[in-house]
């Protein structure tokens, strides 16, 4: 009998999108429209958060406040942030389309848990309007979760709130936290899953913390590879990961 009931993932840099790059070039460019061109650790240090939350941790970090009030002349305010979430909310419309190829491994891998009778679930930082657009692509390449909960259906709580885990839990008829693992590749899905008091795992190879594109990754050496993988996972085990494997089909070894 497998130790869990069901698995649940995250899906940009977890399962789809490697390297999460569609919500990093949309933040990048409604920033820009701003005058504030944001580094990548800025924009990656949120990352899994609701996206109205991401961007505003963004405009709270220090050097992002500053060069606010340095351009516009004031703090930013409550409609600031609304104004810039609306800009980067309608360029993910228009870029997640394009970032839906499913990561290396995770068709087979899902196929070998349901084959364990474990159940697939989903969160993520997305809108319900982004994972309209998504979720039906990344169907068409060979992965449905099966069920998917966003922030919009917990009250816009999301990361690092626990409550989409306790949705997709309802929504699969499960009832103890002890045997549903959640999988994600940001600081946010561990705190969600620690919250959630599930067992929580951070995956490394293709992930947002780790922010490279497949081709960047494996263009590294062999020791360059090593001290990023080692870097990743220490983030992750830092915020509180039950466990950190190199990729998806690391999650078969603990079931």
């Amino acid at each position: 009998m497998a130790l869990f009931d069901a698995v649940i993932l995250d899906w940009a840099g977890t399962t789809v999108d490697y390297g999460c790059f569609a919500p990093v070039q949309a933040f990048a460019e409604a920033f820009g429209e701003y005058g504030i061109q944001p580094t990548m650790d800025e924009i990656r240090g949120p990352m899994g958060m609701l996206k109205r939350d991401h961007v505003r941790t963004m405009l709270e970090m220090e050097r992002i406040s500053g060069e606010w009030e340095r351009i516009h002349g004031r703090a930013f305010t409550q409609e600031d942030v609304e104004q810039v979430y609306l800009l980067s909310e309608s360029k993910i419309l228009g870029l997640a389309g394009g970032f839906t190829d499913v990561k290396p491994y995770v068709t087979e891998t899902v196929e070998t848990l349901r084959g364990h009778g474990i159940r697939i679930g989903s969160t993520t930082g997305y809108t319900d309007a982004m994972m309209g657009i998504v979720a039906p692509a990344a169907a068409q390449k060979g992965y449905i979760p099966d069920c998917w909960f966003s922030p919009d259906s917990t009250g816009h709580k999301g990361r690092p709130y626990p409550y989409m885990i306790f949705r997709n839990m309802e929504a699969l008829g499960l009832s103890d936290v002890r045997r549903v693992m959640k999988v994600g590749d940001t600081v946010s899905d561990i705190k969600e899953g620690k919250n959630a008091g599930v067992y929580t795992v951070g995956i490394v190879e293709g992930s947002s913390a780790m922010g490279l594109s497949m081709e960047e990754y494996e263009a590294l050496s062999p020791e360059d590879r090593e001290y990023a993988c080692k870097t990743v996972s220490r983030k992750f085990l830092e915020a509180g990961a039950d466990w950190v494997v190199r990729d998806i089909r690391g999650v078969l070894e603990l079931i």
